[in-house]
């Protein structure tokens, strides 16, 4: 612990230290009478120095409001105690916990997380990518957008740094994925359906490009399969680009008189079309029409009815993505793609496939 004289001159000569700039570790080494390497190892909490010095360290650094540069430090390793995260957007609530979990590794780790995201453009995700080829992160974790068709932007990266993909992956890619059980869930929604009753079910797909979103499709498939229900390509519903044209697609079917009494929808945001939807017709949900999403909003639970969810392990998916990576950076020869980890959804049944509603 730093005594209380130490403490005293600090606070002496704190107007000294701030008119200074920026504190150093060189600056925190002159006042503790340490080396420079002493005092950087210690930061990092190196299992080289004691843990007296790390404390006394830690605590003069915590007096002077001491901010590591991201870019400093490692130099000789070449090293930028940073990491690229690319995603889709941070709107969505998935996206939002996974970061959570991907930064407090990252903290924990003394690493820097710049977010970039590609708001679902390919063009976007090429050009963030060709620049992160710079050296100006050490490694990447990301989830590509619904239009990645292509992946020569993604092979290039990946022989510059480590990367490791999240729940929408890259499966040409040689490297560790993380990811839910699509499939299972796919299926786990539309059995559910059909076991509260549902005669003709439908799904809403985002991309034909997405592994994920294929997959929930093949799950939705599967279970239509084993009951005997036919598997009608009109109940396989696009969603593009364009809200105004998804809204009036949605409008369409529930019009129809053979129209669905059931619907899975592949990501949260077609929910809120949904619900307005079945508002503007008079439909009740889930008397008329029974609805689960996927989805990790907190809101589900008090919407109007509350919303059945596939919920996925969005935070533990981010901290696992991060954990790998960071892995990757102190083992130089780990095989990332043997790190690739599958971490199961959950089933949520809520009021919107009541029977009892």
């Amino acid at each position: 612990m730093v005594n209380l004289t130490k403490l005293t001159k600090l606070s002496i000569n704190q107007s000294i230290f701030s008119k200074m700039g920026n504190i150093t570790i060189k600056m925190l080494a002159k006042e503790l009478n340490l080396s420079t390497a002493a005092v950087s190892k210690a930061l990092r909490d190196s299992h080289e120095i004691s843990e007296g010095t790390k404390k006394r360290v830690l605590e003069l650094a915590a007096a002077l409001n001491y901010v590591p540069h991201p870019y400093a430090g490692s130099l000789r390793e070449k090293k930028s105690n940073t990491i690229a995260v690319v995603i889709p957007e941070v709107a969505d609530s998935f996206f939002s916990l996974a970061l959570n979990g991907i930064e407090a590794v990252a903290i924990a780790n003394g690493y820097h997380a710049l977010i970039y995201l590609t708001h679902e453009s390919f063009e976007r995700e090429k050009t963030l990518l060709k620049d992160l080829e710079s050296g100006r992160v050490d490694g990447v974790i990301m989830s590509v957008t619904m239009k990645t068709d292509t992946f020569d932007h993604l092979k290039s990266l990946n022989k510059m740094v480590p990367m490791v993909f999240f729940d929408r992956v890259c499966e040409e890619i040689d490297t560790a994925k993380i990811t839910t059980n699509d499939e299972e869930c796919g299926y786990q929604a539309t059995q559910h359906l059909i076991d509260s009753g549902c005669k003709k079910i439908a799904i809403l797909s985002i991309s034909e490009s997405l592994s994920i979103n294929s997959k929930r499709i093949q799950g939705y498939q599967q279970a239509l399969l084993e009951n005997g229900r036919e598997g009608d390509p009109a109940s396989i519903i696009d969603y593009g680009e364009d809200s105004v044209e998804n809204f009036e697609q949605l409008r369409k079917v529930f019009r129809e008189v053979d129209r669905p009494d059931g619907i899975v929808a592949t990501v949260s945001k077609m929910t809120t079309d949904i619900y307005l939807v079945c508002m503007e017709l008079g439909l009740r949900i889930p008397q008329d029409v029974k609805v689960v999403s996927f989805s990790n909003d907190s809101t589900v639970a008090i919407l109007n009815p509350s919303l059945t969810t596939i919920t996925q392990p969005a935070f533990e998916m981010g901290e696992l993505a991060a954990g790998i990576l960071f892995k990757a950076l102190k083992k130089k020869y780990l095989v990332l793609s043997e790190e690739s980890t599958v971490v199961p959804s959950q089933l949520f049944v809520r009021n919107s496939t009541s029977s009892s509603v």
